[in-house]
């Protein structure tokens, strides 16, 4: 059986679900007349055989409420932003969202990880109208909430190809580059913010 029991069901539900919130709240800001908070979404509910190997790992129980609440990204959703603005524009409207609390959140943006590795990395703990493993109606489900820009995405997908390619060679080498590149994209982002807002002063002085 599932590390997730009956609740598995309820996982592709609440994948659903913050897609379609995440999608009503950058309908609501293009509306407004502000640019659009991303680029594209993605999400995923880690695989049963994914979870129980974390729980291993992490030295938590095998067990359903493990995966779901000392675990708490069963289900992910990466949000790709153009710029580095948008990430943040993101933020504060998922914080403001009624559907979900904000419980953790780390700034691998401004505080990149040794590698190189940046993103924003949300907790959220969501409402939703089906019960939950504590067995409340409505109920609480944890989920990870990934903020990139493309520039981060497309280095995140290198290193992770690297991390799980056996018999690579010369990885210190590669790490190297690896973080170099990382530095070059950053660097990159932050220049493209700077023409963005060069070019939205400029679209204010013509008014």
């Amino acid at each position: 059986m599932s590390i997730y029991g009956q609740y598995e069901p309820r996982l592709t539900d609440l994948l659903a679900i913050l897609e379609d919130q995440i999608a009503a709240i950058n309908a609501a800001e293009t509306a407004a007349g502000r640019p659009k908070l991303y680029e594209h979404l993605s999400g995923r509910v880690k695989t049963p055989e994914s979870m129980l190997e974390k729980c291993q790992r992490k030295g938590y129980p095998q067990t359903t409420e493990a995966a779901l609440r000392q675990c708490k990204d069963a289900v992910g959703v990466r949000i790709v932003c153009n710029f580095i603005d948008d990430i943040y524009r993101s933020l504060e409207c998922l914080k403001a969202a009624p559907w979900c609390t904000v419980v953790k959140e780390k700034d691998y943006i401004t505080n990149a990880k040794p590698n190189g590795y940046r993103s924003y990395h949300l907790i959220l703990d969501v409402t939703t109208p089906f019960a939950d493993v504590d067995g409340n109606t409505p109920g609480h489900y944890f989920a990870e909430i990934q903020l990139r820009t493309i520039a981060m995405d497309s280095w995140a997908s290198l290193e992770h190809e690297m991390k799980y390619k056996h018999n690579i060679k010369e990885p210190e080498r590669i790490g190297k580059e690896l973080k170099r590149c990382a530095e070059q994209l950053a660097s990159c982002d932050v220049q493209m913010q700077t023409i963005r807002q060069l070019i939205n002063s400029a679209d204010e002085d013509d008014r």
